[in-house]
């Protein structure tokens, strides 16, 4: 337990969003608690629960923001909304940290959103005697810039705001060699690379951990979102699921169970969604067309048989897709218009214990994140690794930092590229699908190589005990 001045130290970790929604500033939480031996403060919007580990921990305490909503005035001017609700923000984040909290040591502050978070802690570090760290984990400007292009004057205000007070702060991490650079080249910002590694309780789930997984999610899965599915004719109770049996108390893992996949989305305009759908769609077809099937074939029939123990050469597909965001309705709607014969879709938010279960149960990820600036990685391809998932990643300037192609992962460009991918990686599914077998040993391996706890402790520990001085 550190100490200084007779007092332990003390840490207050901002994030102007949903820290449910904020894995990384928790696993922060979690070490400048643990392996800092700081009190910590967390200072951020309520809306999903966090990590039990978090809620649990004496020396985390956290402080609820409301979330400022302006919909009647950006129906009349956007513009005018995002002044507006950056004042409400600023004045919001000032009462919070300099009133509602101890004086902490230093501020820990997630960038983005740049408006008005750097100011306000900038100000606040200032006024309380205290040190200022940004965690770099992308660009602000360059997600407005997805809305307004870059061009517009707002994103160009952003701009220098965000490189105007990120100067000023007295450490930073990022998440990436190439954000480093840039950061080093052109903002003169001198930044510590801080990989995101999944923590301790992301991990390979046991057969029970997944029967049990999937009876609570049981009426979830079975249950389509449009028309009647291949999933929506299983019948599920407390000793069988659509994808396990338990039989004189042990758990297995049925022969013709549909292969998982599993998607963690923000619903976002940096991720098209569109691609997995279309990817999903030629699989369906693509298979149909492999096995001799014709379009006028009774489906009912096919998923009865299914269901009754007949196997083929290519499974169904049962797409989980996790998260929350403005798009969800959006591509919702898309997935009921689907006429699909071996694949289905579910949409859910998860308990933050029940995800890394899901990721643990999983036969196969995918990721469509392609970054606004093309510098930053998504972080729920770390925590696929951690459970040991491999994944089918969209491909853009540096994910090759993080997925290793025929190592612990595949990429693509296309939704043509990911429909081959499927098809080569789940040919003899469940027994009899070498490459996907390879990618999950190498995913296993590349999770297990190193966690979040060492990363933490070898690059970030010092640099904080460096700042606090």
């Amino acid at each position: 337990m550190a100490e200084e001045a007779g007092r332990r130290r003390r840490a207050a970790v901002v994030v102007l969003g949903d820290i449910g929604r904020s894995p990384r500033m928790q696993y922060h939480s979690l070490s400048l608690a643990n392996q800092a031996g700081m009190e910590v403060d967390i200072v951020a919007n309520g809306g999903s629960d966090p990590h039990l580990s978090l809620r649990e921990n004496p020396s985390i305490h956290i402080h609820e923001m409301k979330s400022v909503q302006l919909s009647g005035i950006s129906k009349i001017s956007g513009a005018l909304a995002l002044l507006l609700k950056a004042a409400i923000q600023f004045i919001l984040l000032i009462w919070f940290l300099c009133f509602k909290i101890p004086r902490p040591d230093v501020f820990v502050v997630q960038n983005p959103p740049s408006v008005p978070t750097l100011a306000a802690v900038k100000l606040v570090s200032w006024l309380r005697g205290a040190k200022f760290i940004v965690d770099w984990h992308n660009f602000g400007y360059t997600l407005l810039g997805l809305s307004h292009g870059r061009s517009h004057v707002i994103v160009k205000v952003y701009f220098w705001f965000e490189k105007h007070f990120g100067r000023m702060a007295d450490g930073a991490f990022c998440v990436t060699k190439a954000m480093q650079h840039e950061l080093a080249q052109n903002w003169g910002i001198k930044a510590t690379v801080l990989y995101d590694h999944s923590p301790e309780f992301f991990h390979p789930a046991s057969l029970t951990e997944k029967h049990e997984l999937f009876c609570r999610l049981g009426r979830s899965i079975c249950s389509a979102m449009g028309s009647a599915d291949c999933f929506s004719v299983e019948v599920e109770d407390e000793n069988t699921t659509a994808l396990t049996s338990k039989i004189d108390g042990g758990v297995l893992l049925k022969p013709n169970r549909p292969a998982l996949v599993v998607s963690s989305t923000s619903w976002t305009s940096d991720e098209d969604f569109s691609i997995l759908l279309e990817a999903a769609l030629m699989y369906d077809r693509r298979v149909a067309a492999t096995l001799g099937e014709e379009d006028s074939m009774d489906e009912g029939q096919l998923w009865i048989d299914i269901k009754n123990g007949k196997q083929f050469d290519y499974p169904r597909l049962l797409f989980i897709i996790t998260g929350k965001g403005p798009d969800r309705n959006k591509y919702e709607e898309q997935i009921k218009r689907l006429k699909l014969r071996r694949v289905a879709f579910r949409t859910m938010w998860l308990a933050s214990e029940d995800y890394p279960l899901l990721l643990g149960s999983a036969d196969l990820g995918v990721s469509l994140h392609t970054s606004s600036s093309g510098l930053d990685l998504p972080m729920k391809v770390v925590d696929m690794f951690g459970c040991g998932l491999p994944v089918c990643a969209a491909s853009f300037s540096c994910i090759e930092e993080l997925v290793k192609v025929n190592k612990n992962g595949l990429l693509f460009s296309t939704s043509s590229e990911l429909a081959d991918e499927l098809m080569m990686l789940f040919k003899g599914f469940p027994e009899e699908c070498d490459t996907l077998k390879s990618l999950k040993d190498g995913a296993l391996s590349t999770g297990s190589s190193s966690k979040w706890s060492n990363e933490w402790e070898t690059n970030a520990l010092p640099l904080v005990n460096q700042v606090i001085g």
